[in-house]
């Protein structure tokens, strides 16, 4: 038996089961009157609500579409060709036999009045369109952008379809339409990204026909399920077993019965209160609000699963979604379907096969062959008593109606500027409330500062009290890609893109004075010293390090408490006078070295005059060796240089002896007494390091700069004036000079007499001279480079040489000078290794690219393909 989406049996013409069903009906259709019978108040407060709950609607102001202009629009708008013309006969045909068989269903959405008030049929309002954008080769991406670029108006009345359907131009150019205009554009966009998608009317909830959307919760904010991970249980004979339970078991059962007893008295209160407050805001019209939506069918685009996309959100749903009651019909460019399911489920139990005739109608039939349900349900009930040379006739017409194919789109076609693209909301900013959530949307350049998003989450459902803002960029020099601010905390989080002038990729701060707790992450490819992460405080700094030739992977220092707080002008001084308490390292196990010589654990004690050092474990051992050194004190190091065995205690797994001797152990110390001196330096360097950040960083914060793609040709128009006057000036200082282009081979030519036709001997010749040459000015390159980075060490070393020696002469500023400097110069020595490391690695390609242009010049080519 076939049913209709609203639920209602189509009756047959059997006895008593008929009878059955006419009852149904008249219940049923009794229901919908009384629906159908609410009073205009309601119907306008309907309406008021759904435009009040769009986002930012309030500021949007009321269109007249009546005011548009169509006299500029072309004449496939205006009037109607043959084919469309005998279209719209089909068309009508169709709905008077659907009315004649099935006359409790609502009349069918096919040809409304366009712009122009001509009647158009649904299917050709449909013009399949590729844009020339990346984003929307996608469905989420051309989702994406109907519902930013269009302003959402509500149907004038929310329980029938509107009386007219405006072409996809005309509403990209007004960005404002209802629920069908969306559907249309979006459905024409996604065909020509090759979806196989149709235009659906049907039926909604309150909150998907007035794009409610404060019940729901940010989609920005859900979290992916995790798989719950099953922990092994290692069972251990020696564990200590704990402690008998000594509570009562009657007296928890009696706790837990109460318990229970309240909660189950509580739920009840519960669900009564909730019943009273859902029977007060039921939506006397759920089931009989029109939307229309867009259905993506599985196939195509190695789409796996079919869904439905909301216009207004452009969010994905299942076809099982609950908020979805109902299809009425869909349509695409080829053709129209009615659905002749049952839809007391909603959408649930639909069977979305298009080609299967019992659940859908199709308008036009795909082969010569007449629709099954009118002219067979015409023949089964002879409903007409009329001649058999009139019914063959009218037979005859109908097939030929019927294998009729949809003429062209009659709609011009879709157009999108870049500018309009890149700009999309039409009032500048879009903002969409959510359950406890505020999302707000730029186009990009809108701000000074980038900003493109902003998420704000909310304590309260009136967006009030403010707990988490969240703000994305786009186009910054500085890389700034996101910043999270704990408004509950304080805590804020900066994440980067690849680029940042300090390889900077996470920033996670409560305030940018220095000595304040704080976390930066780095892009390792980027940093000589394989600093991964930095996290320091008042009193301590931990750095992590990834893929150090050393092994090292962590280092702890720790400083000792200020007992005075210095406010500087500058921003240098204050963390570097921490005087240094200890340096903890940690080192990765090196395959290389005996485990009872591969050094674990590091240790420097300042204060103490301390050094220990923490092998590995050997294997089958529980214990690691171990040496302590003790610094003799100054006055005995200026005296003597002797070890005494008092200065080092030692520990050797599996051994009671001491193997290592005293000399062995002095030239421990002096190393790593030496590397004491050096990993100081590191620590003022990496503290140096960290106030040029938060400066750079305070700087990029108070003059943001926007970058502008090359392609950006609107954007770059100043740098494109700018090189144009570059050349022009050129021109006008040298007005008798051609342009020409260089020769690389221009100066060896001169030398043997510039011929006319080169031999072969003097092609080898030039080959030789020409790649000898460059070879030399690679080698002079890699020198000179090699030049600046000795003497820049140099230079380093003299300094930290004169500081050791001045240190404690020296005032705050002049030890803050100095830091500055230190860093700077270790910026320049960083910069000229990698200079240096990547004329050693190109050099031998570009070797090998001009031997390869040598042979292929053609001048050469005769000579040198035999050589």
């Amino acid at each position: 038996m076939v049913t209709r989406p609203g639920g209602e049996a189509l009756a047959d013409d059997r006895g008593s089961e008929m009878e059955v069903l006419e009852e149904k009906e008249e219940e049923q259709k009794e229901e919908e009157l009384k629906a159908l019978e609410v009073s205009s108040e309601l119907h306008n407060m309907d309406t008021k609500l759904s435009v009040e709950q769009v986002s930012f609607a309030s500021d949007v102001p009321d269109f007249d579409w009546n005011s548009i202009g169509t006299s500029q629009l072309p004449d496939s708008y205006k009037v109607n060709s043959p084919r469309e013309k005998k279209l719209l006969r089909i068309a009508h045909h169709y709905h008077q036999q659907f009315a004649h068989l099935c006359p409790e269903r609502k009349p069918l959405f096919l040809h409304p009045v366009n712009e122009c008030g001509v009647e158009k049929f649904v299917s050709t309002t449909v013009r399949p369109t590729l844009l020339p954008y990346t984003e929307l080769y996608r469905w989420d991406g051309c989702a994406s952008f109907v519902s930013d670029y269009l302003t959402m108006e509500p149907l004038k009345c929310p329980l029938t379809p509107p009386s007219s359907l405006y072409s996809p131009t005309t509403i990209l150019k007004y960005q404002r339409g209802n629920c069908f205009d969306f559907s249309v554009l979006l459905c024409s966009m996604l065909i020509g990204a090759g979806y196989d998608a149709y235009c659906v009317n049907g039926y909604a909830t309150h909150d998907i026909c007035s794009l409610d959307e404060t019940l729901e919760e940010c989609p920005l904010l859900r979290k992916p399920q995790e798989v719950p991970k099953e922990e092994v249980k290692k069972s251990n004979k020696y564990r200590v077993k704990s402690p008998p339970d000594m509570c009562s078991k009657f007296e928890l059962q009696q706790e837990a019965k109460k318990k229970a007893e309240t909660e189950a008295t509580e739920k009840k209160e519960r669900e009564e209160r909730g019943m009273e407050a859902e029977e007060l805001t039921r939506d006397r019209l759920c089931g009989l609000r029109v939307h229309a939506w867009v259905l993506v069918l599985s196939g195509k685009r190695e789409v796996p699963e079919t869904f439905f996309i909301d216009p207004f959100t452009g969010n994905s749903h299942s076809t099982m979604d609950e908020q979805f009651l109902g299809i009425e019909s869909v349509w695409n460019h080829k053709n129209y379907w009615v659905n002749m399911q049952d839809c007391r489920n909603g959408c649930k139990d639909l069977v979305f096969d298009l080609s299967d005739a019992v659940h859908w109608e199709i308008m036009l039939s795909e082969t010569d062959k007449p629709l099954q349900l009118l002219l067979g349900a015409e023949k089964e009930n002879e409903l007409f008593d009329r001649n058999m040379d009139d019914m063959e006739e009218e037979e005859e017409e109908e097939e030929e109606e019927i294998s009729f194919a949809m003429p062209p789109s009659w709609v011009a076609p879709i157009q999108i500027s870049p500018k309009e693209f890149e700009t999309r909301c039409s009032q500048g900013r879009k903002v969409i409330l959510y359950k406890k959530a505020k999302l707000e949307k730029w186009p990009p350049y809108s701000n000074g500062n980038g900003l493109v998003k902003r998420l704000t989450v909310y304590a309260d459902s009136n967006y009030t009290k403010a707990v988490e803002v969240k703000e994305w960029f786009k186009n910054r020099e500085d890389m700034l890609d996101v910043r999270e601010v704990n408004k509950q905390t304080q805590l804020t989080t900066e994440y980067f893109s690849p680029g940042h002038l300090f390889g900077l990729k996470v920033h996670t701060y409560k305030s940018m004075s220095p000595q304040t707790e704080r976390v930066m992450e780095f892009y390792t490819e980027t940093r000589v010293d394989g600093l991964q992460k930095l996290a320091e405080n008042d009193n301590e700094m931990k750095e992590y390090f990834v893929g150090r030739d050393d092994f090292k992977y962590f280092q702890h220092t720790e400083f000792r408490s200020k007992r005075k707080k210095v406010t500087l002008v500058g921003t240098r001084t204050d963390v570097n006078s921490r005087p240094i308490v200890q340096i903890k390292e940690c080192f990765h196990r090196n395959l290389q070295k005996p485990a009872d010589e591969d050094v674990a654990e590091r240790v420097f004690l300042m204060e103490e005059e301390m050094i220990q050092l923490t092998y590995h474990l050997k294997d089958k051992y529980i214990t690691a060796s171990k040496k302590d050194f003790f610094k003799p004190e100054e006055s005995y190091r200026k005296q003597s240089e002797i070890m005494t065995p008092e200065m080092c205690i030692t520990y050797q797994a599996g051994s009671s002896e001491q193997h290592t001797k005293l000399v062995h152990l002095y030239k421990l110390l002096r190393e790593l007494t030496e590397e004491e001196k050096q990993l100081k330096q590191q620590v003022w360097r990496t503290q140096a390091e960290v106030l040029t950040i938060l400066e750079t960083r305070k700087n990029e914060e108070a003059d943001i700069k926007l970058s502008a793609s090359i392609y950006d040709t609107e954007r770059n128009a100043r740098k494109r004036q700018e090189y144009e006057a570059m050349v022009k000036a050129k021109k006008d200082e040298f007005p008798g000079q051609k342009e020409q282009d260089l020769d690389y081979l221009a100066p060896f030519l001169i030398q043997i007499g510039s011929p006319e036709k080169i031999t072969r001997k003097q092609a080898l010749r030039l080959r030789d001279d020409c790649l000898s040459d460059f070879k030399n000015r690679l080698v002079s390159k890699a020198n000179i480079i090699q030049a600046h980075f000795e003497k820049e060490v140099e230079e380093l070393q003299k300094r930290n040489q004169q500081f050791q020696e001045n240190q404690n002469q020296l005032s705050e500023k002049e030890e803050a000078d100095f830091l500055a400097d230190y860093s700077e110069t270790m910026f320049r020595i960083h910069i000229l290794a990698l200079r240096l490391n990547r004329e050693k690695q190109t050099a031998p390609q570009k070797y090998l690219a001009l031997e390869e242009k040598l042979c292929k010049d053609p001048r050469l080519a005769e000579h040198l393909s035999h050589a």
